[in-house]
């Protein structure tokens, strides 16, 4: 074959192997593919590639073709540009020996080093500065030719290219990684979000704050722990754990406990020397704390990353502190919300106790005051008549006084709800009702299902009962009603009730609850119900309440459906 035929051959070779170099998207495939194309393509028994440091002074990495694990392991650590193969650092131009050994340069090769003699050296620029060099010895059939150095010349350019476009590519796809990561922290972040408008419940939005953690960052397991006081405690956990994690109660002195700031922890067992370890097995955690408006909240605990794992990244860390800004808010707004439930539902208990207080005092202990003034009047006269006439008025006021009683003690709780249920406890309610003075005209129509023979069970019947008898109450005492509709129908699986007045009316957006109605809106929400107020000012008021009907069962204890 003559030298032009030969040359045309190597640059057919050459072209052909291109796209296969230039397609991998990989850098360390673009240079293994390198060193196997620049050894065929000149016929040597080595190659070898260096990449140049930040500074361009030394080489960063150095990868061998041709050389065993088991010479490499032999030789020791790898060049880093001295002798010959920092000519090329210093000088990035090709460089073509006969025997590297005779360079002035040379310092010579380690032991265990395989013989070398010929010598071709290319750097590799890429947008026109060094990156690396391209390095080829023992040439099977002589010298390194010129075409050789042309040749490898031509590849050292592409091999720039594929490894920017190999670079390119990875920058891309990281980028795509984090925005997607971005994105998840975006969802979950979202999810709490939504829970702190439109879950009040804090169990529920823990809950959620866990499974939306763990699957944020890929945990194994994570936990909450609430602050409270000078202990942290366990509230919620989803993944892999012990039972007897939740509810655990730990000391929130400790600074592991209570980190100021979030924390990667390499080796869980060394690193958390505190009480939780003793419910968790993990190997690393990542530990944030949750700080709303400056105020403790508590601290979410990842354990063992179960993708890549088990050590969490920075950007887990990241994305888990953007997380718990959330959570925290979450957590303080539904705890600040059940406080002012409490606080209300408190309130309205304290008036109630002052309402009956009252009443006792006005009618039943002034009536006793004054009895007892009679009495003792009528026996320090001495005279029998008078005496006789005082006994007759006592026994008449003390019946009257009894019959307050009753009526007070059957308000707080009537014996008949117990016994036969709500009908017959609101119709002796309405009874009572049409005999105070000025009593507006009261209808009252309970249509129940025929077809269950058990009643509903006690929490039901008695948020039917209190419901109606609050609203009743409130029409006949407070909103000057001449007439009152009570309608308690059962369809559908569901309890549907309507108390209406013509009294005067409110306008429930100024006014908003008052503790009756508090009361009222407690006992439906532990029974499932809705209620649905409509009032305006001298118009009267529509109350209308939905609660699902459940029964007894035949024991009186198991709830069942209907």
């Amino acid at each position: 074959m003559s030298t032009s035929d030969a040359r045309d051959n190597t640059l057919r070779r050459l072209i052909e192997a291109m796209p296969d170099v230039i397609s991998e998207l990989e850098v360390d495939a673009v240079l293994e593919r390198v060193l196997a194309v620049a050894c065929e393509l000149t016929d040597c028994k080595y190659a070898a590639l260096g990449v140049l440091d930040e500074d361009r002074h030394e080489l960063e990495r150095f990868l061998t073709r041709g050389v065993s694990d088991e010479v490499r392991e032999e030789i020791g650590d790898p060049p880093r540009g001295r002798g010959v193969l920092g000519v090329l650092i210093e000088h990035p131009v090709p460089l073509r020996l006969a025997d590297v050994g005779s360079h002035p340069k040379s310092y010579g090769f380690p032991p265990g080093h395989p013989p070398m003699t010929s010598f071709l050296g290319v750097p590799i620029r890429i947008r026109g500065e060094a990156w690396g060099n391209l390095y080829l010895t023992e040439k099977r059939d002589g010298e390194f030719t010129e075409e050789d150095e042309e040749t490898v010349m031509l590849l050292a350019g592409w091999v720039g290219i594929a490894v920017e476009n190999a670079r390119l590519y990875q920058r891309e796809r990281r980028r795509a990684a984090e925005l997607e990561q971005a994105v998840r922290g975006m969802r979950a972040t979202t999810d709490i979000a939504r829970a702190i408008g439109g879950e009040t419940a804090l169990e529920r939005v823990l809950e959620l704050i866990v499974k939306r953690g763990r699957a944020l960052v890929h945990a194994t397991l994570l936990t909450i722990a609430l602050r409270d006081g000078d202990w942290l405690d366990v509230r919620a956990a989803a993944g892999t754990y012990r039972p007897e994690l939740l509810g655990a109660r730990v000391p929130a002195a400790e600074k592991a406990l209570r980190p100021t700031r979030s924390q990667r922890l390499a080796d869980v067992g060394a690193q958390l020397h505190f009480p939780l370890a003793a419910y968790v097995q993990a190997q690393a955690g990542l530990v944030v704390p949750l700080v709303f408006r400056g105020r403790d909240v508590g601290v979410l605990y990842a354990f063992d990353r179960q993708v890549d794992g088990p050590q969490f990244t920075r950007d887990d860390e990241i994305l888990l502190e953007a997380f718990a800004a959330s959570a925290a808010t979450a957590v303080a707004t539904a705890q600040e919300f059940a406080a002012h439930g409490l606080r209300r539902s408190i309130e309205a208990s304290e008036r109630e106790r002052r309402r009956w207080a009252r009443e006792l005092h006005d009618q039943t202990l002034q009536d006793m005051a004054g009895l007892r003034v009679a009495l003792s009047a009528a026996r320090r006269r001495g005279d029998p008549e008078l005496l006789a006439a005082a006994v007759d008025d006592a026994v008449a006021r003390l019946g009257e006084g009894i019959d307050e009683l009753r009526a007070i003690i059957t308000d707080l709780r009537p014996a008949a709800l117990d016994e036969l249920g709500p009908q017959a406890a609101l119709e002796a309610l309405v009874e009572r009702l049409r005999k105070m003075p000025d009593a507006p005209v009261i209808n009252l129509e309970i249509e129940l299902d025929d077809a269950a023979s058990a009643r509903h069970t006690p929490q039901i019947e008695q948020a039917v009962y209190r419901l109606v008898q609050e609203a009743m109450t409130n029409a006949v005492k407070h909103a000057g009603a001449t007439r009152v509709d009570v309608a308690i129908r059962e369809q559908g699986g569901s309890l549907d009730i309507l108390v209406a007045d013509d009294g005067r009316g409110f306008d429930p957006e100024e006014t908003g609850d008052g503790f009756g109605l508090i009361g009222i809106r407690e006992r439906l929400s532990l029974v499932g119900g809705e209620l649905r107020i409509s009032s305006r000012e001298g118009e009267g008021t529509e109350l209308r309440a939905t609660i699902p009907a459940v029964y007894r069962d035949a024991g009186g204890d198991v709830a069942q459906v209907g």
